[in-house]
């Protein structure tokens, strides 16, 4: 579990890895799953990690978040994981409210341009730089549960790690994505699990290549990849962490 918790942001580091040693490395999202998985992964390669929730940071708002990252400083690694449903369910676009439209939209996809605005001068300035976004399967395909928004907002994650990568890459910032397929791992995803049933569940992984659900860590390890110096010649990249759903 990472050390960050509802209600706070928490810097840390860890002296077992060196692979990111010196690094300055901010995820958000962290309160549980995906984003306390990957800040628990770069925290172990040494990187000092910045871990920040909802409830510590609105991350929508675009003053708030220049605020923040202007007193942490310099930040050479920047984790997008910060997003879902914001507590909705698939229901049909006649009957889906505009504010709920723009709720899941904000909090998927304008927090990324707030967070990457804020970090990039400092980026350029260095020459050197890691963006990773965290997209869904739902950007690639479809939402499962029939969220327009939410499909709608992760694939704009995906164009907006394109756009970024193009604009970025002279300065020396590489910027990647990772849609990741079902992963277990938070209360969202385990009501999500709980309502397909026993035949559902079943189905759910009879579809992915490897007869398993994913982990915050699998997610991790792409992320750890995407950051590391071995992948500097590697941006704008979309990969797709999900078992092999995506090819079924």
């Amino acid at each position: 579990m990472s050390a960050a918790v509802a209600g706070t942001a928490v810097a840390g580091t860890a002296p077992a890895g060196t692979a990111l040693a010196g690094k300055v490395a901010v995820v958000t999202g962290t309160a549980h799953g995906i984003g306390a998985g990957i800040a628990d992964a770069l925290r172990g390669d040494g990187a000092k990690v910045t871990g920040i929730d909802k409830d510590y940071l609105d991350l929508t708002d675009a003053a708030a978040v220049a605020e923040f990252f202007a007193g942490l400083g310099p930040v050479d690694i920047l984790v997008n994981n910060a997003g879902g449903v914001c507590g909705q369910v698939g229901r049909p676009l006649e009957d889906v409210p505009d504010d709920h439209w723009h709720a899941i939209v904000n909090a998927n996809l304008t927090t990324a341009f707030h967070c990457t605005k804020a970090v990039v001068a400092g980026m350029k300035e260095r020459g050197w730089g890691r963006i990773v976004n965290i997209a869904s399967a739902a950007g690639l395909t479809v939402s499962k549960t029939g969220i327009q928004a939410y499909a709608s907002a992760k694939a704009g994650m995906i164009g907006f790690t394109r756009q970024m990568a193009h604009e970025l890459g002279p300065a020396g910032i590489t910027v990647n994505c990772i849609a990741p397929g079902f992963i277990l791992s938070n209360p969202t995803t385990e009501l999500q699990w709980q309502s397909y049933g026993a035949d559902g569940q079943r189905e759910l992984i009879n579809g992915i290549a490897t007869r398993r659900l994913g982990a915050p860590a699998d997610i991790a390890n792409g992320v750890q990849f995407f950051v590391s110096e071995r992948s500097g010649w590697v941006t704008g990249q979309v990969i797709a962490i999900d078992g092999g759903s995506a090819f079924q």
